[in-house]
C-alpha cells in the first residue's frame, strides 16, 4: 500500500503547484493508488474541515494567498540579523505566512513596527513563504529628484535636469551611494534644508552616463512633464484603502475568469471565462464574462487620487519602467486581479450566437477570484498541444472554451470588417543595466487576438447600456479620413498599380480590399503605411460620433482603468445606470465631460510622444557600435531635406540627408511625395527597398544618419558635379520634366485599369 502523505507534504505540494490540485493530480504526485485513494480523500477533508483548505470544482487550494503587492508589519531581525515582517491583511484560516524582507543597499533602515509596502515572491523551502522588496514605506512620500552629481569634499550636490527646477540639492558624505562626479542619479529627500537653504538628499539610484540607455526614459519623463512622482495627500489616501468585500456585490469567486497578459505584466485589469450557452433557442451559441478590476470602488470623485488620476490622464509605458496612472498600493495590489485573491470587479456578462452575432448582454457588480494569471506564450502553447504544468488542468474547462467562443468572435469579425492594418510591433529587451539586448517583433498570437476582440466587445456592450440608459460618457472617437488624405493614400496606392474607388462613402472594407491586394507585395508595407498616415487620430468625447477604424457605431473605453482615466469614467456612468452605489458618475460631472475628454486625449498624446523618443533613443544606443555597417530597409518617408528609411531588422527609422545623396540637386515633389535626381533622373519614392551605411548614430537624441548605397537592388548614380550658374537653369528643367512624367504616370494606369 503507497504512503499517504502528511498533511504539510500536502499543503507544500499545493502551494508550489497551484494548477496541480485536484485529488487526482495529488494522488498522481505522491504515487497514491487503488484503495490507498480513500485514505488520501480523507486527509483532504480533514485539511478542508481544518481551514487550511477550500475545495473548489474539485480542486483543493488555498482559502487565500498574498498578492504579490502586499502591506506588511515589520517585526524585526532575529538572533541572525535577518528582518522579517507579516501580512497586515491576512485573511486565511491557516498558519500565517513567514515573510522575509531583503533589503537593498538604497533601502532606507526599516525597524519593528514599520508599515511597509513591498513586491513579494513566493520562496520554496527554507523558513519563510514569501520574499519581500521594499517600495515605500507606508504613509512617508518623500520627494525625489533626477539630476548630474557633482562630487565635493563633503559628499557633493545634485544639479536637477529639470528644466523648471533651478535648485541643487546637497548630498552628504555617506549618502553618495558610491556616485561618480557627472553621472546621472536618483535621489531622495533626506532631511530638511540645511546650509545655504539647500535641500538633503539621499542618493537611492546610480543611473550612470547621462547619454547611457538606462537614462533615456527617465529623461523624456522630465522633458515631457510627466507627473511621476505622486503627492503625500494622495499616498497617505491610497495607504488608508482596505479590500473590498462581498456586502452589496454579487459573488462571481466560483467563475474560473482568468486573467493573459504579457508575460512580464504587473497589473491585471482584466479576466475573461467562457462557455457554451445552454439555452436551447442559441444552439452552437456561446456565454462570455468579461470581469475588469473595480477601480471606481477606491477612486471615489473628488478625493484626492480622482485628482491625481485625471491630471495623469492615464500610464505610460517604457522598455524599462511604467509611470502609472495609480500608485503601487492600487495599480498593483487591491485593483489587480491577482491569482487566488479576492478582487473587486464590474463584469459584463454577453451572450453571442453561433456566428458571434451579440444576442445580449448584463452589467454586474462582483467579487471575482481568478484560478491563475497566465500568459499569452503559456495559453497558445496550451491550445497547439505542449500544455504546462499551470495550464494542463485548466485546457479543457477553461481554455478550450474560449477559443470556442472566439472562433465565433473571428466570424462577426469579418463580416463587420474592421480596419486590417499589418503593422509588426516592436519589443525591446534590455539588460539589467539598461542596454538594448535584443530588438524584435512580437509575435502577433491568436492569444492575443482572443483578449482583444473579447475586450473590444465589452467595450461595445458598455456603450451600448449607458446609451440605452442615458447616462453621459465619455465616448472613444475615431473618425474618418479627411478627403484631403484619401486623395494622398489614392495617388500613393495608384502609382504602387493599386486603386482606391472614389465617389462612394468610404467603409473600411475598402481599405481592406486594398490592402489585401497589395499582402504579399514588395508594396505591402507601403500601403500600409500609407494607410496609417491617412487615419485621424482618435480621441475621447461625449459626443457618439463612432469609431471608424474599428467599424462601430457605438464605442467606450471600459477594460483598462487601472492605466487610463476614460475607462474610470466609464465605470462610474455604469455604477449610476444600476443605482449601484454613491460612487458613481456624480451630476457635476457631467458638464465638465469635454474638458475632462480634451485633457486625458492631450495626455494620451504626451505619453505616446514620450513613448516614441525613448525607443528611438534606445534603438540608436543599439546601433551606436555598427557604424559603417550596410542595412537594408524601405522609403517610409519624404521630405524636402532628405528620405527617411525604416530600417529591417530593428525597425528604427533613419534619415538619408540630402546632402548625401550625390552632387546633382534633386527636386522635391510634395504632391507626389518623391525626390527626383537633375542628372540622373533617379527617383525616390515611399516604399522603395533600399541598402543604407549606417554613417552617424546619436543615442542621447535618438539620431540615425544614413548614406544610400542602393535603391531597388541597384547602385545609386552620383550624377555629375555641380557647377555656378547652372543650377536655376537645370532646375526648371527638373521640374519640368517631373511634371511631364507625373501626367504619363497618370495616363498609364488610366489605360491599364
Amino acid at each position: 500500500m503507497s504512503r499517504i502523505p502528511s498533511k504539510p507534504e500536502i499543503l507544500e505540494w499545493i502551494e508550489h503547484h497551484p494548477t496541480l490540485t485536484a485529488k487526482r493530480d495529488i494522488a498522481k504526485a505522491f504515487g497514491i493508488k487503488g484503495a490507498a485513494r480513500i485514505d488520501l480523500k480523507r486527509v483532504l477533508k480533514e485539511l478542508e474541515d481544518e481551514g487550511h483548505l477550500e475545495k473548489r470544482k474539485r480542486q483543493y487550494q488555498d482559502p487565500d494567498r498574498l498578492p504579490p503587492v502586499s502591506v506588511l508589519v515589520v517585526t524585526g531581525p532575529d538572533h541572525d540579523g535577518d528582518l522579517f515582517a507579516r501580512p497586515i491583511e491576512w485573511h486565511g484560516d491557516g498558519v500565517e505566512p513567514v515573510v522575509l524582507v531583503i533589503p537593498r543597499a538604497s533601502d532606507p533602515a526599516l525597524g519593528a513596527g514599520d508599515r511597509i509596502l513591498a513586491r513579494l515572491t513566493v520562496t520554496k523551502g527554507g523558513d519563510h513563504n514569501y520574499e519581500a522588496r521594499l517600495i515605500r514605506r507606508i504613509g512617508t512620500n518623500p520627494r525625489r529628484v533626477m539630476g548630474i552629481f557633482r562630487k565635493g569634499t563633503d559628499g557633493g550636490r545634485i544639479v536637477p535636469i529639470d528644466k523648471g527646477s533651478d535648485k541643487e540639492w546637497t548630498v552628504a558624505a555617506g549618502a553618495t551611494h558610491g556616485a561618480r562626479d557627472g553621472e546621472l542619479v536618483e535621489a531622495e529627500q533626506a532631511g530638511a534644508a540645511g546650509r545655504l537653504g539647500l535641500p538633503k538628499a539621499r542618493i537611492v539610484e546610480r543611473l550612470g552616463d547621462p547619454s547611457a540607455p538606462k537614462a533615456v526614459s527617465l529623461i523624456a519623463i522630465h522633458q515631457h512633464g510627466i507627473p511621476d512622482d505622486f503627492p503625500d495627500d494622495v499616498i497617505e489616501e491610497a495607504d488608508r484603502k482596505k479590500p473590498v468585500g462581498l456586502k452589496g456585490r454579487e459573488d462571481l469567486r466560483d467563475l474560473p475568469l482568468i486573467t493573459i497578459d504579457p508575460s512580464d505584466a504587473r497589473d491585471h485589469d482584466d479576466a475573461c471565462y467562457a462557455h457554451p450557452d445552454e439555452d436551447p433557442d442559441n444552439d452552437g451559441g456561446h456565454v462570455i464574462w468579461v470581469a475588469i478590476a473595480d477601480v471606481a470602488a477606491y477612486v471615489t470623485p473628488g478625493s484626492a487620487l480622482d485628482r491625481e488620476a485625471r491630471k495623469r490622464g492615464n500610464s505610460t509605458y517604457f522598455p524599462d519602467r511604467v509611470v502609472p496612472m495609480l500608485p503601487d498600493r492600487l495599480s498593483g495590489d487591491l485593483c489587480s486581479l491577482h491569482e487566488g485573491v479576492p478582487r473587486a470587479c464590474i463584469a459584463v456578462r454577453i451572450r453571442v450566437d453561433a456566428t458571434g452575432a451579440k444576442i445580449g448582454h448584463s452589467f454586474h457588480r462582483g467579487l471575482m477570484r481568478s484560478p491563475a494569471s497566465l500568459h499569452y506564450e503559456e495559453v497558445q502553447a496550451a491550445i497547439d498541444g505542449d500544455p504546462s504544468d499551470r495550464t494542463g488542468p485548466l485546457l479543457e474547462p477553461v481554455l478550450r472554451p474560449l477559443y470556442a467562443a472566439y472562433g465565433a468572435l473571428v466570424e462577426a469579425r469579418k463580416r463587420r470588417q474592421p480596419l486590417d492594418l499589418d503593422l509588426p510591433e516592436r519589443r525591446i529587451e534590455l539588460d539589467e543595466d539598461g542596454t538594448v539586448r535584443s530588438v524584435n517583433f512580437k509575435d502577433r498570437l491568436d492569444a492575443h487576438r482572443l483578449i482583444e476582440e473579447f475586450m473590444v466587445l465589452a467595450n461595445v456592450c458598455a456603450a451600448e447600456t449607458l446609451i440605452e440608459k442615458r447616462v453621459p460618457l465619455l465616448f472613444r472617437v475615431h473618425e474618418e479620413p479627411s478627403p484631403e488624405k484619401l486623395e494622398a493614400l489614392r495617388e500613393t496606392a495608384g502609382a504602387a498599380g493599386y486603386t482606391l474607388a472614389k465617389g462612394q462613402v468610404l467603409k473600411t472594407a475598402h481599405l481592406n480590399r486594398l490592402l489585401d491586394a497589395a499582402a504579399g507585395t514588395d508594396e505591402a508595407e507601403l500601403i500600409n503605411m500609407s494607410t496609417l498616415r491617412s487615419m485621424t487620430q482618435a480621441y475621447y468625447g461625449p459626443d457618439n460620433l463612432g469609431h471608424f477604424g474599428l467599424a462601430l457605431a457605438r464605442y467606450a473605453h471600459f477594460t483598462s482603468p487601472i492605466r487610463r482615466y476614460a475607462d474610470l469614467i466609464v465605470h462610474r456612468a455604469l455604477i449610476t445606470a444600476h443605482g449601484w452605489g454613491k460612487d458613481g458618475l456624480r451630476p457635476e460631472d457631467h458638464d465638465g465631460l469635454e474638458q475632462t475628454g480634451q485633457h486625458i486625449s492631450d495626455t494620451e498624446r504626451r505619453s505616446m510622444a514620450a513613448e516614441r523618443e525613448t525607443t528611438d533613443r534606445y534603438l540608436a544606443a543599439y546601433l551606436s557600435e555598427r557604424v559603417g555597417a550596410e542595412l537594408t530597409g524601405r522609403i517610409s518617408g519624404v521630405a524636402r531635406f532628405g528620405a527617411f528609411v525604416k530600417l529591417d531588422e530593428t525597425g528604427a527609422d533613419g534619415l538619408i540627408p540630402i546632402r548625401s545623396l550625390g552632387r546633382e540637386f534633386f527636386h522635391f515633389d510634395r504632391e507626389t511625395a518623391t525626390l527626383m535626381g537633375a542628372d540622373t533622373g533617379t527617383i525616390i519614392g515611399i516604399g522603395q527597398r533600399v541598402t543604407v551605411r549606417l554613417s552617424e548614430v546619436v543615442p542621447v537624441t535618438g539620431g540615425i544618419a544614413l548614406e544610400l548605397v542602393a535603391l531597388d537592388g541597384q547602385s545609386v548614380p552620383r550624377g555629375a558635379p555641380a557647377t555656378r550658374g547652372r543650377g536655376p537653369k537645370r532646375r526648371g528643367a527638373v521640374r519640368a520634366k517631373h511634371k511631364t512624367d507625373k501626367v504619363k504616370r497618370k495616363v498609364k494606369r488610366t489605360r491599364r485599369r
